[in-house]
């Protein structure tokens, strides 16, 4: 459209050529079809599978999270160890090398950083499973099932914790008490274990990692959620989701 036209601004008093009125009223609307930019093709994100350092700090908030110890993962730790020693050694290799330059000496203080912050999630993990199994160590020494979830490592730690609790209470209090009363697995009607269980009716939040079948809640009514779902639900409702991964706690 050219401005210096001498009949430029009379064509455009009667309206005639392509005004900037006639482009905005030909114009294509928000919601007409364009083939080149189609609308309704959903947009699809691909799911990248989890690094063994994902997997790991999803089950250690799972673990922190749950009121039961939940099954072990030795092969996991045992990847992520050897990846830490191997990546440790390289680091003092680095470090020691006087060849270096200051750029590969910041990128070496990087890559410590990052090993000390796997260790530290590493060793929260393996603190917070102890301290339930010191927790329950009688519980799990009267349950296979539990001991199945367990590294033989960790029962063994759990039969020795809980002779040497058992020993403790005798020498301390149980031997000055009548014979019958010197037990510590009594079971009396309407009176609380002895043994100290843990509590699953204890409320967690969980969200669905994937559509999950439904699960029945305390009221009887069915719960189904769908993969990004939370939910705040007793433990025990949740609980062989968990064990599956097909939710996790938050």
């Amino acid at each position: 459209m050219d401005t210096d036209d001498p009949d430029f601004f009379s064509r455009l008093a009667r309206g005639d050529g392509n005004t900037f009125e006639d482009l905005l009223r030909n114009a294509p609307r928000d919601d007409d079809g364009n083939p080149a930019q189609p609308r309704d093709v959903p947009f699809y994100v691909e799911e990248e599978p989890e690094t063994p350092l994902q997997q790991l700090i999803r089950r250690w908030v799972n673990e922190r999270h749950s009121p039961d110890v939940l099954p072990t993962e030795e092969d996991l730790l045992s990847r992520l160890l050897d990846h830490i020693r191997s990546q440790s050694e390289t680091v003092q290799l680095l470090r020691s090398d006087p060849s270096s330059s200051e750029e590969e000496h910041f990128r070496i203080m990087f890559v410590q950083t990052e090993v000390e912050r796997v260790k530290f999630i590493v060793r929260s993990y393996l603190r917070t499973r102890l301290f339930k199994i010191e927790k329950h160590a009688r519980y799990i020494m009267t349950n296979p099932d539990v001991q199945q979830r367990l590294s033989q490592s960790e029962v063994d730690h759990a039969r020795r914790f809980a002779r040497l609790t058992d020993q403790h209470f005798y020498n301390t209090v149980l031997q000055s008490l009548p014979e019958s009363q010197q037990t510590l697995d009594d079971r009396i009607l309407f009176v609380p274990s002895m043994i100290t269980e843990p509590d699953k009716t204890r409320a967690v939040f969980v969200r669905a990692r994937q559509n999950c079948p439904p699960v029945r809640l305390p009221d009887g009514t069915a719960l189904e959620m769908q993969k990004g779902h939370i939910s705040l639900t007793p433990y025990w409702v949740v609980e062989e989701l968990v064990a599956r991964g097909e939710v996790e706690l938050v």
